[in-house]
């Protein structure tokens, strides 16, 4: 053993292969000892004369090394002491690329952040060619940049354009890609991996290679690729020209709320402009600024949410254990349907029995199944083989006796109550009274479906998110009644299908739609006053969401809109009640994108470049457009809704946890992440600011802006959401205000 962390085996002809194993944890991390621990192995291969090549490895079967432990970045107090383990991280790598031996990576599995750096490092890199092997660099995912010299080899290994894309993006490569880009020489099946690296390893001894430096040479290109990156990265002009672009292209995205990406593009200019050396200093000190950022605090803040929730059962008491699923049936072959058909054969493995009303309804459904799998052979990340054996685990039927078997059947039929509980009792006719029934509602509460079932314990909701395929986030819905496996079952099988999963208590909207509902309408009274809709959504996306309210509309549809949010008024009165005019749009058969009619141009109307609003829409709401107020102001108006409405469910203990709020709230609307959700906003900003800020608009605008009780205890105790001085959820429930869900059934 050279440390607890690697291990040196010497084999025949004088190649060394160095494991990495990380003592007590499930995969490798570098932690704050990594560099000393390099430092002191490579000591002793140098005074080995014997030593002719190196194979670095992992020892361990769940990848070669994940990234950094971001709990020892956690430790920085101060962004000299980030930038000086950044420096630590630089000379131990510095140490595998400048070694007298030739030193090759045998990669299995991930190599992310500072694994795929020390891959980098070595000098010449052999992948496994199984699906689990990818190469990233996703620290810009949490508000930094790689520090352990990253940033400077990428762009020497690769095309400037592929290192870009990934240091910007923390876009991960499959080994065939990564081979295909330069970052990997050589892919083969993983039985055979540590013997292919040796060979290579003992081929680059006997090839000799004099002195090695610690910059990589640069991408093997020929022809006009070769012509094209000197171009890009040998000439003032060609550099000024990428970098502008990219820079440009960047801000249109992040609008400047994210300072990581910006200094990604700084640090690997510099690289390219004043030499390798430079450009490690400048990683040095942008990595210790960025990790004492406050966007990287919220960032680093949900990547311990989400790790924490791939834990969490969903129920308190740790003897329940989650049912075997062996079976799912899906009510509603539409694009909800279909979705979640799809995430359950495709990730969950899970057969699907896909039902709708008729025969051209199922097809559909199944069309949509089969064109995501088409896809995914198209993007060469499934064979031929394969996608025929993911479309053989969804079947479709018009019958219910289809259904018989099924462990969960999960309904996804239109938002209508009645509807809700005919389907509801149709299952439980059918299946065992231990099928789980699990609604896809937006807002109708699950306890109110459950009263048209005899067996209300295996009653759930498990909103799903649209599209299913793409969106991370599922909200599991639980009643009083609800059975604790039941809920766990649930869990699981939202795990299995690649989801971050929150459970919430029951209630109108439950927990996303209510919190979305207020935003939605803040943003129609301001559309009512006169302001344009783009200055509305512009205001909304330089604040952090991904998209603006009125854009949102429009996709999600203003016929469902109404509908949801009639249901909210009803439960919740005055507080959720839109400006009056706004049935107009109906009236005028406006129901968005899905019919080309809404908001915004789309079809034939719509000219290339930005959307354009349909400027009609003005007068079918009676509006003469072009009040101008401070982007500041729209934004806040909106968000503090958002935010106070969130504070009002944990309050009345919608919410389990704040940490559940902050996921929900950025992996299924949107909040900015480097605000780091709306329990974390009010921590930072704190809740007496929050609440001076909403009564100085419920003084101006009116009573929907009355803080959420606890926000008002909250500015008097000087408790927060999270840490120590936590305010416990379920502490303030306010009256109902509406006429309740009854009045809408």
């Amino acid at each position: 053993m050279a440390s607890d962390a690697l291990s040196i085996e010497k084999r025949d002809g004088g190649v060394v292969v160095l494991r990495m194993d990380v003592p007590g944890e499930p995969v490798n991390t570098l932690k704050a000892s990594f560099a000393e621990d390099f430092a002191r192995v490579f000591d002793e291969l140098e005074r080995d004369t014997s030593v002719k090549a190196i194979v670095f490895t992992s020892g361990k079967k769940s990848g070669f090394i994940a990234g950094a432990d971001i709990t020892m970045l956690q430790k920085a107090k101060t962004d000299r002491e980030a930038a000086e383990l950044s420096r630590a991280g630089q000379r131990a790598l510095d140490r595998i690329a400048t070694f007298r031996a030739p030193v090759v990576a045998a990669i299995h599995g991930a190599a992310l952040g500072g694994g795929l750096e020390v891959a980098m490092a070595c000098h010449a890199r052999v992948a496994s060619d199984d699906p689990k092997t990818k190469l990233g660099l996703p620290e810009v995912q949490l508000g930094l940049l790689p520090g352990a010299g990253g940033t400077q080899r990428l762009p020497r290994l690769v095309p400037i354009q592929t290192a870009l894309d990934m240091l910007l993006t923390g876009k991960q490569l499959d080994a065939k890609k990564a081979k295909k880009v330069g970052l990997v020489d050589e892919v083969v099946p993983e039985a055979i991996l540590l013997e292919v690296a040796c060979q290579r390893a003992l081929a680059l001894a006997e090839k000799g290679t004099g002195p090695r430096s610690a910059a990589p040479k640069g991408p093997k290109l020929e022809g006009a690729e070769k012509l094209q990156e000197a171009a890009l990265t040998k000439t003032p002009l060609g550099r000024r020209f990428l970098f502008d672009q990219a820079k440009k292209q960047l801000l249109s995205k992040t609008r400047g709320n994210y300072p990581g990406p910006e200094r990604i593009l700084e640090v690997v200019e510099k690289g390219l402009d004043k030499g390798f050396e430079a450009g490690l200093e400048a990683e040095a000190v942008a990595f210790g600024e960025l990790v004492v950022s406050p966007q990287a605090a919220q960032l680093m803040s949900i990547f311990f949410a989400t790790n924490a929730l791939k834990k969490d059962t969903g129920v308190d008491d740790p003897s329940v254990q989650p049912h075997e699923v062996h079976k799912v049936g899906m009510l509603g072959a539409g694009l909800m349907g279909a979705g979640i058909a799809y995430v359950t054969a495709n990730s969950a493995k899970i057969p699907v029995r896909l039902k709708d009303k008729d025969a051209e309804g199922v097809a559909r459904g199944l069309s949509y199944v089969k064109n995501l799998v088409d896809q995914k052979v198209k993007r060469k990340r499934l064979t031929v083989r394969e996608a025929g054996e993911q479309l053989s685990y969804v079947t479709g039927t018009t019958g219910y006796d289809g259904l018989r078997g099924a462990d969960v059947v999960v309904e996804a039929v239109f938002e209508d109550l009645a509807l809700k509980h005919r389907v509801l009792m149709d299952v439980e006719r059918e299946c065992g009274p231990q099928t789980i029934f699990a609604s896809n509602t937006s807002s109708i509460p699950i306890g109110e479906i459950a009263k048209a079932s005899t067996h209300p314990e295996t009653v759930i909701g498990m909103h799903y998110f649209s599209p299913v395929e793409k969106m991370p986030l599922l909200e599991i819905i639980v009643t009083p009644k609800t059975a604790p496996w039941v809920t766990a079952t649930c869990v699981e099988i939202g795990k299995k299908q690649g989801k971050t999963v929150i459970v919430v208590n029951d209630g109108v909207g439950f927990y996303t739609s209510r919190i979305l509902g207020p935003m939605m309408n803040e943003a129609a009274f301001i559309l009512a006053e006169g302001v344009k809709v783009e200055d509305i959504d512009d205001a909304l996306m330089d604040f952090g969401f991904p998209v603006g309210p009125i854009t949102l509309l429009d996709e999600v549809g203003i016929d469902v809109g109404e509908k949801v949010g009639h249901i909210m008024h009803a439960a919740f009165g005055d507080r959720m009640k839109p400006p009056a005019g706004f049935e107009k749009l109906l009236a005028d058969k406006r129901f968005g994108r899905k019919n080309g009619r809404g908001f915004y141009l789309y079809g034939d109307k719509k000219k290339k470049g930005k959307k354009q609003v349909d400027e009609t829409v003005y007068g079918v709401l009676g509006l003469t457009p072009g009040k101008k107020l401070p982007k500041d102001e729209i934004a806040q108006r909106c968000a503090l809704q958002f935010v106070n409405e969130a504070c009002l469910c944990y309050g009345e203990g919608i919410l389990r946890s704040a940490r559940d709020g902050d996921i929900g709230a950025i992996f299924g609307l949107g909040f900015p992440p480097f605000r780091g959700g709306p329990f974390r906003y009010v921590d930072t900003v704190g809740a007496k600011e929050i609440v001076r800020r909403l009564e100085r608009f419920r003084d101006r605008l009116g009573n929907r802006f009355a803080p959420a009780p606890v926000l008002v205890d909250m500015a008097k105790t000087g408790k927060t959401f999270h840490g120590e001085n936590a305010v416990a959820p379920g502490q303030h429930k306010v009256a109902a205000q509406g006429a309740g869900l009854g009045a809408v059934a």
